[in-house]
């Protein structure tokens, strides 16, 4: 490894220690560092895997609750982003039974009812909040129970 990337390897470490990454990310950003010089970037997230900054699951785990609990994004949108990330298909799963699923129903519930609310009068309005909630990324059966 040339002292180049070295010194990118450890600023990525550096910013690893401080939030969650995901392979995905660290791979684009060091392949854009290193101008397109794809075999030290794969070096580069190799090391960074082997000594844990890395570590998808951890990631994909931060990411379903954060996304959950603060933007009230549902497990489809979720599912969908992580997969956009790169995220494997047993790391996606195994984050989003992390999520509380009772809490993520009554939040679900509660933007229901708040759209209720703005679209009073419209006759349309179980179309419009069947759509709402499916472009906030939860499932068709779980809406249908609440609308």
């Amino acid at each position: 490894m040339d002292e180049n990337a070295k010194k990118l390897l450890d600023r990525l470490e550096a910013q690893c220690s401080k939030r969650e990454c995901c392979t995905h990310d660290v791979r684009m950003k060091a392949f854009k560092a290193l101008d397109g010089d794809s075999a030290a970037a794969d070096e580069i997230v190799a090391s960074l895997v082997k000594d844990r900054f890395v570590d998808d699951l951890r990631y994909a785990s931060a990411f379903a609750r954060e996304k959950s609990s603060l933007t009230g994004w549902g497990p489809v949108k979720i599912r969908f982003a992580l997969r956009a990330k790169g995220i494997g298909e047993s790391d996606i799963s195994a984050a989003l039974e992390e999520v509380d699923s009772d809490k993520a129903l009554e939040r679900l519930r509660r933007l229901i009812e708040q759209k209720r609310k703005s679209l009073e009068g419209d006759p349309q309005i179980r179309l419009k909040l069947i759509k709402f909630a499916l472009s906030r990324g939860y499932d068709y059966k779980d809406i249908e129970k609440l609308v």
